[in-house]
């Protein structure tokens, strides 16, 4: 009896889309092409922003970055989902469960900040690009980087300690196809009262934060392009960041509707389509939006292709 119910405790089950079967192997090869076209494109754009010298400014560095939490998005949740597939068991420990919601936080945290990072940068660039150089310098490109780091690791380990507190003794089956912390505060036979509250202050702040300043950022840049005189200019500025306010709107909807809304905890039935939103579609787009529809990003590829 003890082995049993520290097996309960120490191990989950996750159901994940195996309520339709016959639709497995349709399944696997959908979520295994987003995964492998979101991490060449994701790695791909690191790599290029890497290793070409022009695209060392503040914008590309901010979306080096972005792109590298895409694909450690992916990564802490695609394989194991496709493992699950044709798994027998789709067993995961409760460690495993950490580590995936770890760097399933890391990501979206960062992401928060670099997209708010990025929409400033994008501000000062088209409003005021007389003081470009001296309003976003390196060295505070650097800094807005590593706070966005900073700040998605304390997030984290935040979350990650008070899961600690909790006793897991209820049914073991997750019905999700990765390891959130929502499904988990479910199976809790200790109250998960304080965790909730913390996920809507922490995670609502962060969120709230960021969207402020993506849409004030957004604002400025809208009232400055409607006062340019050039028709071509004011089509291709607005073309580029309704792709980008799109991306960001999609992103945030869906994190502030799955972890924000009230009783988001008893509401199971929405968290597997709201998480595939922003942990498969968002990392999936990102690059295209951010890069195909970029001059500078396609004359460099196109540069190396013609070397290659």
């Amino acid at each position: 009896m003890t082995e049993d119910n520290l097996s309960l405790t120490t191990e989950f089950i996750l159901i994940g889309f195996t309520v339709h079967p016959e639709l497995k192997t349709l399944l696997f090869l959908v979520f295994f092409t987003i995964y492998l076209i979101t991490m060449v494109g994701n790695l791909g754009l690191v790599a290029l922003i890497v290793t070409e010298h022009r695209l060392h400014t503040p914008m590309y560095i901010f979306l080096g970055n972005l792109a590298l939490m895409d694909s450690c998005c992916s990564c802490a949740i695609t394989p194991k989902m496709l493992q699950n597939f044709f798994s027998k068991d789709r067993m995961i420990s409760l460690y495993e469960c950490m580590a995936q919601f770890y760097f399933l936080c890391l990501a979206e945290t960062a992401d928060c900040f670099l997209l708010a990072a990025m929409a400033y940068d994008r501000y000062v660039a088209i409003c005021k690009p007389l003081q470009y150089h001296t309003m976003m310098s390196k060295k505070l490109c650097i800094q807005m980087t590593t706070g966005a780091y900073i700040a998605g690791n304390l997030h984290s380990m935040i979350h990650i300690g008070l899961l600690f507190r909790l006793t897991f003794c209820r049914s073991h089956q997750i019905n999700h196809f990765f390891c959130d912390v929502l499904p988990l505060y479910r199976l809790s036979c200790a109250d998960p009262y304080i965790n909730e509250l913390m996920i809507f202050i922490f995670s609502g702040s962060v969120q709230v934060f960021s969207i402020i300043i993506v849409i004030i950022s957004y604002l400025f840049i809208l009232f400055t392009i409607f006062k340019m005189k050039s028709k071509k200019g004011k089509g291709k500025a607005l073309s580029t960041c309704a792709s980008h306010f799109v991306s960001v709107s999609i992103f945030y909807g869906s994190l502030l509707f799955m972890y924000i809304r009230p009783n988001s905890v008893n509401d199971k039935d929405k968290d597997i389509p709201l998480a595939i939103f922003y942990t498969l579609v968002i990392p999936l787009l990102n690059p295209f939006i951010y890069s195909l529809r970029n001059k500078e990003v396609i004359n460099v590829m196109k540069k190396i292709m013609k070397k290659t």
